[in-house]
């Protein structure tokens, strides 16, 4: 394969998501996990499965960037990308609404304009 034959829509898809795992990791985890778990007023089955979610969507990030980047380099594969963007194109708007549900500023979460980004690209991948 040479690298003419990478889906450049998809293969940002993949760097996105691989930079949303990085925001979500150490950005996250500083001002979000770790107050979750000095948290005292939740009781102990709530925080720990907060936390548990915390590290699924840890996982998913890396399955997505993973995902996105076999899908960039194999077109028989594309049915994995539109999975993957869908799942972006849902995320978004979810984390937006969550924001404001909240009495945040949506864009004040990086999750919603970063999943919006994924999406974008995914679907610049189908694109081209």
């Amino acid at each position: 394969m040479d690298v003419g034959s990478i889906n450049p829509g998809l293969a940002t898809a993949s760097v996105l998501a691989l930079i949303t795992f990085g925001v979500h990791t150490f950005v996250g985890g500083v001002f979000v996990a770790r107050p979750l778990l000095a948290s005292r007023e939740l009781t102990p089955a709530s925080l720990w499965l907060n936390y548990y979610c915390w590290h699924i969507v840890s996982a998913l990030l890396l399955v997505m960037s993973a995902g996105f980047g076999w899908a960039a380099a194999h077109p028989d594969a594309r049915d994995v990308a539109a999975l993957l963007t869908v799942m972006a194109a849902i995320f978004s708007p979810l984390c937006i609404w969550v924001a404001i549900k909240g009495g945040i500023a949506p864009w004040r979460f990086p999750a919603s304009w970063l999943f919006a980004l994924i999406t974008a690209a995914g679907l610049w991948g189908f694109a081209a």
